[in-house]
């Protein structure tokens, strides 16, 4: 099966949920939806499930027109960020229940339930309610329920939104063995750049119901084609600095002057925007051509074996992400280091100018985003 949207948008009254989008999933992958809250990921499922209907555009299963055709008819299963089980029913019931209603006989619902609840690690549980199990087990029976349909194309709206840290973390390592398993077409919306990296596959990042980048994962987070995928991609959020080119130097509003080196160099003059990650900026030197900026710390947050440390650099705030525990005082003074290799260079209107050297994976893949 391919599912492809051609210029489809989705307008509700003067609103525009989701805009000129085109998009082509093919059967037996994973495709993620990035994005931050209001981007457009659950109006982009509902159109894909036949939920709503586009404004505009038109929506293909393997190049037949399935625009105007409602989600009973189409093959499709659901996974939402609230966990939906009959609690009167068992397990193997809710599993069941789709099977049941689609009139599969006894012996092929019984198979079908079973190998669900092998591959989800719920074959111990099938005797028992929603109300006797985790919220991870309930999420399970939730995805075992989508799985048991074997629908061409299986939609989960942040599914494990709702858990705590360790079950998130265990269903995350579990869910890309089990979309292995299928041949469906698996969509995955997150507002999370972490959970995108976890899960690998193909990621949408979406700005504004627009997709802005769609493409293999670790493409995409590396080599985003404009500002504003870098900014979808990053969390903690991308540290921006907004200066001038002029010969080898990055001059900034303040007066401050930086040395460019390397293709940052050979980059034209005029206005241009140097971003990096925060566990890119350190507190520690490097052998390599880096930038050098001396802030001021504004705090400190400790995570476990991780700091945030929070600086600025006259009125531009930026966050460094260093491993161990840093206590900093606030207001104190501090060299910060940047390696050029770890660099991107966008221009005015946000186009990407320069990425940090790609890894022989990623040149691999190269022009496989759109």
């Amino acid at each position: 099966m391919t599912l492809s949207l051609h210029s489809v948008t989705r307008q509700v009254g003067d609103e525009i949920h989701i805009d000129n989008v085109s998009l082509t999933l093919n059967r037996g992958t994973l495709n993620v939806l990035l994005g931050p809250t209001l981007s457009g990921k659950t109006s982009l499922m509902r159109l894909m499930a036949g939920l709503d209907e586009p404004t505009r555009g038109q929506i293909l299963v393997d190049g037949k027109d399935v625009t105007g055709v409602a989600v009973g008819k189409r093959n499709v299963a659901m996974v939402y960020q609230q966990f939906i089980n009959y609690p009167t029913l068992s397990v193997y019931e809710n599993i069941a229940s789709p099977l049941r209603v689609s009139g599969v006989d006894r012996s092929e619902i019984d198979r079908r339930v079973q190998e669900a609840a092998q591959l989800l690690r719920l074959t111990s549980m099938l005797d028992r309610t929603p109300l006797q199990l985790s919220g991870g087990q309930q999420q399970r029976t939730a995805i075992a329920r989508a799985l048991v349909k074997r629908a061409d194309l299986v939609l989960m709206d942040e599914p494990l939104a709702n858990l705590d840290y360790k079950l998130r973390e265990e269903l995350r390592e579990e869910l890309p063995r089990i979309f292995s398993s299928s041949g469906a077409i698996f969509v995955y919306a997150t507002t999370e750049p972490s959970e995108a990296l976890l899960l690998g596959g193909n990621t949408a990042t979406l700005w504004q119901g627009r997709v802005t980048q769609f493409g293999p994962t670790p493409f995409v987070y590396r080599q985003p084609k404009d500002l504003i995928t870098g900014q979808v991609f990053s969390d903690p959020p991308l540290n921006l600095l907004t200066g001038r080119k002029n010969g080898n130097d990055f001059l900034l509003a303040d007066g401050t002057r930086l040395p460019l080196y390397d293709d940052l160099a050979d980059l034209g003059d005029g206005p241009i925007t140097l971003a990096f990650r925060a566990h890119h900026l350190s507190l520690k030197s490097s052998d390599l051509p880096s930038l050098t900026l001396h802030v001021d710390v504004g705090g400190c947050e400790i995570s476990g074996s991780e700091s945030f440390i929070h600086v600025t650099l006259g009125s531009t705030k930026f966050v460094l992400l260093e491993q161990g525990v840093h206590r900093i005082d606030e207001g104190a003074k501090l060299a910060v280091h940047i390696a050029i290799d770890h660099l991107y260079a966008f221009d005015l209107a946000g186009r990407l100018l320069r990425a940090p050297s790609k890894t022989p994976a990623e040149q691999a893949v190269k022009g496989v985003a759109s």
